[in-house]
């Protein structure tokens, strides 16, 4: 999809940066998250279903149905994850959400013994701990408590979202062979059909009103944060060394606090800057101080 690697990295930076203002856009769509979550599924799956024909290739069947219960599994995970982390948008703020929605990978480190074999070492203990530090002040509990009930909820709908991202990203390890397209469209497939049930089961088509802002928002979710996001994503990683897109990935969260602070007004205060600076530090310190020079993937 794209010719060298300037042109990978300018477009994985630039997914990741759109990514980042997803919560803004969600604030101004008054549908339920899991029907939200439903239309951005299914408007990202067609969008990258026909970005891989327009390259003239198809699915490959045979690795799809290998990894089948896996995929299917991933894609459940998908839709929660998102399902819970636009709730979490809804009673905390767009930074704060997103904050706890990155605390996944201290619970996929937490959760690697269990599920790899690896042994937790004194790093990432350290790194864990630092970073549940910062959630405690990005919570805003050591100066003021908790703003409220919704506040509370917002961020343990938040940690929940960051629950299932660790689910996914553990069940995406153990997917083998599937070109990264095809992984994506069937995950969001599975996620689409998920959370419809979902959705159907506790009655939230049953009063939906459709505005012309939600539908305008809705539809840039779908197309701009899901189809060309994830068209760029895919595309471009498969040039791109690890290292790379591990620090380039913490451009969502950054953008993602900048802004809710601009656009929404949002601001963290002193004690949130902290904790946003333990937590994107504890994750910058596992991941690359785990790395041996010269390693890529």
């Amino acid at each position: 999809m794209f010719s060298t690697k300037a042109q990978c990295k300018l477009a994985f930076i630039t997914a990741m940066v759109i990514v980042g203002t997803v919560g803004i856009f969600r604030r101004f769509i008054d549908l339920p998250s899991e029907v939200v979550v439903m239309f951005r599924s299914l408007i990202g799956l067609l969008f990258l279903f026909a970005a891989l024909k327009l390259q003239g290739k198809r699915i490959d069947l045979d690795t799809v149905r290998k990894n089948g219960k896996m995929l299917i599994l991933s894609g459940v995970f998908l839709g929660a994850n998102w399902t819970f982390l636009f709730e979490a948008y809804r009673y905390a703020s767009v930074a704060t959400a997103t904050l706890c929605y990155y605390m996944a990978p201290v619970f996929v480190i937490l959760a690697s013994p269990l599920f790899f074999g690896e042994s937790l070492t004194s790093r990432k203990i350290f790194c864990a701990a630092l970073a549940v530090i910062g959630m405690y002040f990005v919570s805003g509990l050591p100066v003021t408590g908790f703003n409220g009930a919704g506040e509370l909820k917002g961020i343990l709908i938040g940690l929940a979202s960051a629950v299932f991202y660790a689910a996914l990203m553990i069940s995406n390890k153990k997917i083998s062979g599937v070109d990264a397209y095809d992984k994506t469209i069937v995950q969001l497939g599975v996620a689409a059909v998920i959370v419809f049930l979902y959705a159907f089961l506790r009655g939230s088509f049953s009063a939906l009103h459709f505005s012309t802002l939600s539908v305008g928002m809705l539809l840039v979710v779908g197309i701009v944060h899901t189809g060309i996001a994830y068209g760029l994503y895919v595309g471009a990683m498969e040039k791109l060394n690890a290292q790379f897109i591990a620090l380039t990935s913490y451009f969502d969260p950054i953008v993602a606090i900048f802004a809710s602070t601009f656009f929404l007004h949002e601001k963290l205060g002193w004690y949130g800057l902290v904790g946003t600076v333990l937590i994107l530090g504890a994750l910058f310190l596992c991941e690359f101080t785990d790395r041996k020079p010269g390693m890529e993937s």
